[in-house]
């Protein structure tokens, strides 16, 4: 049986078994409605949606959900059988705290009597997807910005940083702004993350920036319930206030800056190893023009080595940004397992969970 691959985002949880050159064949949403039992709501003439998030910020905040959304991942999505459970690679983002990661493992021993379990960083495995094993990572996910160097396949966490702001919050601001263009339609959150998705773009540099600004090219966008949303100027907001986070009330340096910043603190004979081998992860890095400012804006930087970015393999799955992380688990997963350097389930008996951070991360 191969090994199964789980990377569980705020967002979107990737699964499925090791193949590295396909996309995950589960993505799926984290959030979960929480169902009231049968005969709990026979008092309530109302019953509202109850929605759990398992993961936050990147980090598992509720464990009651997960075990839930584990459950479901594994025995009715990727048909294993009780009694024959096989091994799994998780993902871990960046500082994940040591009693996160213990009780991730007991999880898998304890409740789904895993074979062999295996962790990784994000940023590693990112780097894995697009053939590196030294680079930097900038992931921009639902919760969270982690920009993390790595060396010879190890997080230099002394200078990594996280920001905690992500799709989530920009989703948040092209609210704000649709509102105010749009003052008489009711909009919720679920909407503008479509609309986002389906619009959002970024500006050439600052200047080109401030001319959308002037401009009145406006798209009608129809919404679910019929009312009818413009479109304009706002479309490349999102795309912006990565690079001048004022825009979202923040007085910090855009993310080119922050990425130089932090590769600043590594040994400088490492800083063009890791410069000219940036990796962009997340959804958002892919929307149009992004990719183009990210170059431009590295262009202009205070380092004396300007940042690049890595392209990915051409036999690799289109939009790779969205899953690297999971990709580079599959590509580890053939060599982890069996190769034995996994948690053994009479490994994890004899030690418990503490093994994890002798044999993983």
């Amino acid at each position: 049986m191969e090994a199964v691959v789980i990377d569980a985002g705020s967002k979107l949880l990737k699964a499925g078994t090791a193949v590295p050159d396909q996309a995950p064949p589960m993505i799926i949403p984290t959030q979960m409605k929480r169902m009231l039992e049968e005969g709990s709501a026979a008092d309530s003439p109302v019953v509202e949606d109850f929605t759990v998030d398992p993961v936050v910020r990147g980090c598992i905040k509720d464990w009651d959900a997960m075990e839930d959304l584990l459950q479901y991942v594994l025995y009715t999505g990727l048909e294993w059988e009780e009694g024959n459970e096989g091994q799994v690679l998780f993902t871990d983002p960046l500082f994940t705290p040591k009693a996160v990661k213990e009780q991730l493992v007991q999880l898998m021993f304890e409740t789904f009597n895993v074979s062999g379990f295996y962790a990784s960083e994000q940023a590693v495995l990112s780097l894995y997807a697009v053939g590196r094993i030294s680079g930097c990572t900038v992931d921009i996910g639902h919760g969270k910005i982690d920009i993390a160097p790595v060396l010879e396949g190890a997080v230099q966490q002394i200078s990594s940083k996280r920001f905690e702001i992500g799709g989530l919050d920009l989703t948040k601001l092209l609210a704000q702004e649709l509102a105010k263009s749009n003052p008489t339609v009711n909009l919720n959150i679920s909407d503008v993350e479509k609309i986002k998705e389906k619009y959002s773009c970024c500006a050439e540099d600052e200047f080109a920036y401030r001319k959308t600004q002037e401009t009145n090219e406006i798209e009608q966008h129809t919404l679910p319930d019929g009312q009818v949303i413009s479109i304009g100027k706002e479309r490349y907001t999102i795309g912006e206030a990565l690079f001048q986070p004022v825009i979202l009330g923040l007085e910090a340096h855009g993310i080119v800056e922050q990425l130089v910043r932090c590769i600043s603190t590594v040994s400088s004979d490492n800083h063009r190893q890791l410069l000219e081998n940036t990796v962009l992860c997340g959804g958002i890095t892919a929307m149009p023009g992004f990719e183009d400012r990210f170059q431009k804006e590295a262009g202009l930087c205070s380092s004396a080595i300007r940042p690049s970015l890595v392209k990915p393999p051409e036999y690799m799955p289109d939009k790779l940004t969205e899953f690297s992380a999971w990709v580079g688990g599959a590509i580890l997963a053939k060599v982890v397992f069996p190769q034995n350097q996994h948690v053994t389930k009479g490994e994890y008996d004899e030690t418990g969970p503490s093994v994890v951070h002798r044999k993983c991360f």
